[in-house]
């Protein structure tokens, strides 16, 4: 129960930021071997680098199915715990459990049935299709692993603990950042196998963090009691956990309908455009992770308040962390516009000076021009927080298919036809200034017509 008292009594300045910081250093080492990961595929060849992108949108999806249904479970697992509904927690956390391990299993069909015909149909040429497909079998087909390990982490921090999901990430990244080059490159006793060899070291590393992930919520925590002996399906547990996961899984397969669809838009320009939208995304989870390490910190502090009803320590969360993310992402400005050369030069082969030469004239313009979106991301990101946190997914919903399907993809299609590539990369900040205003609105709806009276009850009863 200290977990769970520390939500409801503790100092919010401290409170958020001791469960924000272990996911925040565990998605940078994330994002570190993200970054290494892609530099290690790019030193085996331009073609493996153009590759790992066109599947970057698969990755997503399952990103977004584990991702999705572990904010829904960790959202009504801290609700219930604010309620003080004890078994409805524990039987929150029991069927997310059973609803990774369904995840997973579909997933063997897409990586290796689907990926091929979604992969063709990018018209890539027949060494980079043959590669994409190579990695995808692995990386996506045996994603089961990850995703029960993401709805672990979600467990775990819907408690208030964020030491264990700290060292899953730490462990599976650590190994996959060692393994990568011995993989890629045939080192020592190991044979060379290029891509496949870069998707086995990140199945490895996602098998350690899963391991590490099931002793947390299984042995180790003692807040929730987890039977899956026990275990029975309940229709409206799964209802209230899609509620707000349902909204958030398409939010992130926007994600990779939104990849996939610049993809489609930056290949008739060339192949280096397609790779240059590969290391944005691979750049900008240095800047995002935090941001998310940040969102997974408030997330169950802001729904135990949410359920506990009480309005002033759930505003007082959503302005802490919402001053953290705009700092983050100012931070993160300066970056982008200061280095995008450098930054750029981690991803080439240094003796292609042709090749080096386009991604340079391609790459700086488009990290200057998409990171001017980064402030409006900020709020974006943590009011989607807040509506995740008071069960309202479907507003995040709106606002993230808004900036991320509605606007950005016939602002890239139109901005590119008309102005050139370069101009391409307005759509970024042009959807985000869109998603700013559509958030507030529905935000500011919320706050009128719940949460400005939130607690009246309690203290009508007290009077």
């Amino acid at each position: 129960m200290e977990q769970q008292n520390k939500m409801g009594t503790a100092r919010m300045g401290p409170l958020i930021f001791s469960m924000a910081l272990p996911a925040m250093i565990s998605m940078l080492i994330n994002a570190l071997y993200n970054i290494v990961d892609s530099i290690f595929v790019a030193q085996y060849s331009q073609s493996a680098l153009a590759a790992v992108s066109l599947v970057f949108p698969l990755q997503t999806l399952v990103i977004a199915i584990g991702v999705g249904t572990g904010v829904g479970v960790n959202s009504l697992i801290a609700r219930r715990l604010g309620e003080k509904r004890q078994l409805h927690a524990n039987s929150a956390a029991e069927h997310g459990i059973a609803l990774s391990v369904i995840g997973g299993l579909a997933f063997l069909i897409v990586g290796f049935v689907l990926a091929r015909p979604f992969l063709a149909a990018f018209k890539a040429t027949e060494d980079v299709l043959t590669q994409a497909v190579q990695y995808s079998q692995i990386a996506v087909g045996l994603s089961f692993f990850v995703i029960i390990s993401m709805m672990c982490e979600k467990i775990q921090q819907s408690t208030g603990n964020m030491i264990i999901p700290m060292a899953q990430g730490l462990t599976g990244a650590v190994i996959n950042i060692i393994l990568d080059p011995l993989l890629i490159f045939g080192i020592g006793p190991f044979p060379c196998m290029g891509v496949r060899g870069a998707a086995i070291a990140t199945v490895i590393g996602q098998i350690a963090g899963m391991l590490i992930g099931l002793w947390g919520v299984f042995i180790h925590q003692k807040i929730l009691q987890v039977k899956m002996h026990e275990f029975k399906w309940r229709a409206q547990t799964v209802k209230d956990i899609y509620r707000v996961g349902l909204p958030g899984i398409v939010m992130q397969s926007v994600v990779s309908v939104m990849t996939a669809g610049l993809n489609g838009i930056l290949i008739g320009f060339s192949q280096i455009a397609v790779n240059v939208l590969g290391i944005y995304f691979k750049l900008q989870t240095f800047i995002f992770m935090p941001v998310f390490g940040l969102n997974q910190g408030a997330l169950p502090v802001m729904g135990y308040n949410y359920g506990a009803q009480n309005k002033k320590r759930l505003l007082s969360a959503y302005k802490i962390t919402l001053a953290a993310a705009v700092a983050i992402m100012v931070i993160g400005l300066i970056v982008f516009q200061l280095f995008p050369q450098a930054m750029l030069m981690l991803f080439v082969d240094r003796t292609d000076v042709a090749s080096m030469q386009e991604m340079l004239e391609t790459g700086v313009p488009a990290l200057r021009i998409i990171s001017l979106s980064f402030l409006g991301a900020a709020f974006g990101i943590i009011n989607s927080t807040a509506f995740q946190a008071t069960g309202r997914g479907m507003a995040s919903l709106i606002v993230s298919v808004c900036r991320q399907l509605v606007i950005i993809l016939p602002a890239a299609w139109a901005l590119g036809y008309f102005f050139g590539l370069n101009a391409i990369w307005y759509a970024f900040p042009v959807a985000e200034i869109a998603a700013f205003f559509i958030s507030y609105a529905l935000l500011w709806r919320i706050y009128q017509t719940e949460l400005r009276f939130m607690g009246s009850a309690e203290k009508e009863k007290k009077a």
